[in-house]
């Protein structure tokens, strides 16, 4: 068995070289509303048109 009494804790913003400020679920949730829209579109007009 392991001893772990040498552990390291670090924490999550030392260990990532940054500061989580959430930014990024944004981005994503836009591009997904985007891609949303988009895929909607291309299947919605052609059926009225067709």
């Amino acid at each position: 068995m392991a001893d772990n009494k040498d552990e390291i804790h670090i924490e999550d913003d030392d260990a990532r070289a940054a500061h989580t400020t959430g930014h990024m679920r944004y981005v994503l949730g836009i591009g997904l509303v985007i891609a949303i829209i988009a895929m909607s579109a291309i299947w919605i007009i052609p059926a009225l048109w067709g």
